[in-house]
């Protein structure tokens, strides 16, 4: 025991190593020139508005994460079906992610320059700079996923002993409460993450489409054009949005399948080596992905199928390395089970297919992306119907992949014998499928970067050729995002799993707590009542419940209908989330789309470049806009799991999730692929097909790609946020739905 609680040293060493490279890659970006001084102007416009963005959404953020604080501490202390970390581990969940994204937009608003600046010279120099910036984002969002995650663990081992609560335990007893604990930081990175993702997605799209309608579409005028007002807060969009808001957002997964993936250790009675098991695996995760960073280079002339072998082969090269070195951690922490291994290898392969699934179908290289583009022939309708269909047809792949990476994982860690092992494997999985996320978020970070770049070189009016490198690797970045979508989602769909089984946990920990407080020798789970001589042994009974215990209590099967209703709201939420924020998109656009009207009209030889536009008015706009609208759909994730618990019981809540779950996975994927492809067959009409810029085929591009924006940048990667939140809410109020759940089953059993 003494020789694995040195080998968890591991993890903490793992998460400062990341961050010490993250530094070093940040202080190398800094040394490199900005360019000239309308350059750097325009840089530090964009510094500017996002810094003053993310300001502005903290303090709303800040506010709601006091209230909810509160609640829990008011639940831990007062009512006491919480534990007393929970407030405080909700609160460094929310910090951390908080800063994960801060500091990765700070990196991407600092490197957008002077990647238009390194392009004058070469594509490879540009490459470089945008996506070593980008793996400042990656390294950050692991180093500090895994340095709070570790901070937790010793901590509460330091404090949990076997005595907790008065009660002697035993480790199993103790190892459940501290992985249960650690759980409830993932609430707190999952609500700023949906935070971060809804508002800064109304805030970018807003802006994006306000300008493409007013600029590309009504004056005609090239994207980037400083000209137009809303250009400025594009550019800022695309750094809070599509930075710190994904940056958040994989942080809160990464944490995530790691914590349920330690709470399932335990439940499969693997003690603390199953514990620590994914730790360990996310450190080597790491160092794997920091070899991979530095096998990414181009050659000069490099096509798009070149520049994504670039990214793909330090993708490829850190998921070997993470292979061999998992197999032979999990050897050695789990020797009674070594199918655990080809659970990694599922999650990994997963991850790597539906990369690849959305690589093909987002693309300008391949058949489905081109196909939109010909349907601008016949305009804007057939593009947006063809643009549709690819959406629909790209979530085939995903969700087979997930399917078989599901049973795959589950049956190869023993799920069919037993299925504390089976779901175990899924998380597991899962942590295979994040444990490179420190070079894919990289490729996903350095997309917004090139795209500030070629922003830039518009602006300051730069040699056609450094605009020509810059679209390049913008056009790559649209894939590499729409790539990183996918395989946040498709991580997303196995962490919600894990998390639906840890939810399970967290329900036995609440009855246990409350046996605990109220000195009972006997209760009620479901429809089984459960007796003992003594509380004491009565929480020791419960304790040594499996999973299918609490399924069989709960009647957790298909017609039970307080299941059925749940599955039908969860699914229901998922509809309404997305209407909700992409409502919040077109309010925001149309406000934006009146302001450039006014200034263009007010503003004597705008149009003609003689005249400066007010870019501040415009950033404002928007960030009053997302500010206001982004609170309604992100609180509805914590009210709703909390008010079906209070209705429907257990039964309900697994439902909803259940629900949630698969209709947000299967919208998520359609949304964000067309959203991508409508983007990439505009752009590759722009490189020169079917006529190129100003013709009707482009117009019509145009339009499908404003269509897109909202799907693929804030609707489509809130949902998998929301599925994930929904899940870590529930396991935070499972204590308080124990107790004071069911409402229906409690009416129903006055008419007996």
């Amino acid at each position: 025991m003494g020789n694995i609680n040195l080998i968890f040293y591991l993890a903490p060493v793992g998460s400062v190593i990341a961050l010490l490279f993250a530094l070093g890659f940040y202080l190398k970006m800094k040394k490199e020139s900005e360019g000239d001084s309308k350059m750097k102007a325009i840089a530090q416009y964009v510094r500017e508005g996002a810094v003053a963005y993310l300001k502005q959404q903290y303090k709303v953020v800040g506010l709601v994460f006091l209230v909810a604080a509160g609640l829990f501490a008011f639940m831990a202390y007062v009512l006491k079906v919480q534990n007393m970390f929970v407030p405080f581990a909700f609160l460094t969940g929310g910090f951390f992610s908080a800063l994960a994204g801060f500091l990765g937009m700070r990196t991407a608003t600092d490197a957008s320059a002077r990647t238009t600046n390194a392009a004058k010279k070469s594509l490879n120099g540009a490459l470089q700079i945008a996506f070593r910036a980008g793996a400042v984002m990656g390294l950050t969002v692991v180093g500090l996923g895994l340095l709070d995650i570790s901070l937790w663990y010793m901590l509460l081992n330091y404090f949990i002993d076997h005595k907790t609560f008065g009660l002697i335990i035993e480790e199993s007893q103790r190892l459940h409460f501290i992985t249960t604990t650690m759980l409830s930081f993932g609430v707190g990175a999952s609500l700023q993450a949906l935070f971060a993702r809804v508002g800064g997605g109304i805030f970018t799209k807003g802006a994006d489409v306000g300008a493409d309608l007013v600029g590309k579409v009504e004056a005609g005028i090239p994207e980037d054009d400083p000209r137009n007002p809303a250009t400025i807060a594009d550019n800022v969009g695309d750094n809070v949005g599509d930075v710190a808001g994904m940056g958040a957002d994989l942080y809160e997964s990464y944490c995530g399948s790691i914590l349920a993936t330690a709470a399932l250790g335990v439940s499969a009675g693997f003690g603390l080596k199953g514990v620590l098991l994914p730790m360990i695996i996310a450190a080597v995760g790491i160092l794997a992905s920091i070899a991979g960073i530095f096998m990414v280079r181009s050659e000069e002339k490099a096509t798009q199928k070149e520049l994504l072998k670039a990214l793909g082969r330090g993708i490829n090269f850190a998921a070997v390395l993470i292979l061999v070195a998992a197999s032979a951690l999990t050897w050695v922490f789990l020797p009674e089970n070594k199918g655990i291994i080809f659970s990694i290898l599922s999650g990994l392969f997963a991850g790597i297919i539906i990369g690849k699934a959305t690589e093909y179908y987002t693309s300008q290289e391949y058949p489905p992306t081109k196909a939109i583009a010909e349907s601008s022939k016949t305009g804007p309708a057939t593009v947006i119907i063809q643009g549709l269909a690819v959406g629909m047809k790209s979530t085939v792949i995903p969700v087979i992949t997930i399917c078989a990476g599901i049973l795959a994982s589950f049956a190869f860690a023993g799920g069919f014998t037993n299925i504390s092992f089976g779901l175990y494997g899924v998380g597991i999985a899962a942590v295979g499928m994040l444990s490179t996320l420190g070079i894919t978020l990289s490729t996903d970070a350095y997309g917004p970067i090139a795209d500030n770049a070629g922003g830039n070189a518009e602006m300051t009016k730069q040699n056609p050729k450094v605009r020509e490198r810059t679209d390049a690797l913008d056009s790559l970045g649209n894939t590499t995002a729409a790539t990183g979508k996918g395989f946040a989602i498709g991580s997303a769909a196995l962490t919600a799993m894990a998390l639906i089984a840890a939810y399970i946990e967290e329900v036995k920990a609440g009855i246990g707590m409350m046996i605990t407080n109220t000195g009972i020798d006997k209760i009620a789970i479901g429809a089984v009542e459960y007796t003992a001589k003594s509380s004491k042994l009565l929480v020791a009974k419960i304790s040594h419940m499996n999973i299918l215990d609490f399924v069989n209590s709960y009647d957790l099967h298909i017609m039970n209908p307080k299941v059925l209703v749940g599955i039908f709201l969860g699914a229901m939420m998922a509809f309404a989330f997305s209407a909700f924020s992409m409502e919040a998109v077109g309010r925001a656009a149309q406000s934006v789309v009146l302001e450039v009207r006014r200034q263009f009209r007010e503003i004597k030889g705008l149009l003609k470049g003689k005249a400066k536009a007010d870019y501040a008015a415009c950033v404002m706009i928007v960030t009053k806009s997302a500010q206001s609208q982004m609170v309604l759909p992100s609180l509805l994730a914590v009210i709703v799991p909390a008010v079906v618990g209070i209705i429907f019981g257990i039964a309900g809540v697994i439902g909803l999730l259940v629900g949630a779950l698969t209709s947000g996975f299967i919208l998520a994927i359609m949304m964000a692929n067309s959203g991508g492809a409508w983007d990439n067959a505009k752009k590759y009409i722009e490189a020169g097909a079917l006529g190129g810029k100003g013709k009707d085929p482009h117009k019509a591009a145009v339009v499908g790609d404003t269509v897109g924006d909202p799907f693929k940048d804030t609707a489509g990667p809130s949902l998998n946020i929301l599925i994930k939140l929904m899940s870590m809410v529930s396991v935070i109020f499972a204590g308080l739905i124990v107790r004071y759940g069911d409402l229906v089953q409690r009416i129903a059993d006055q008419f007996k």
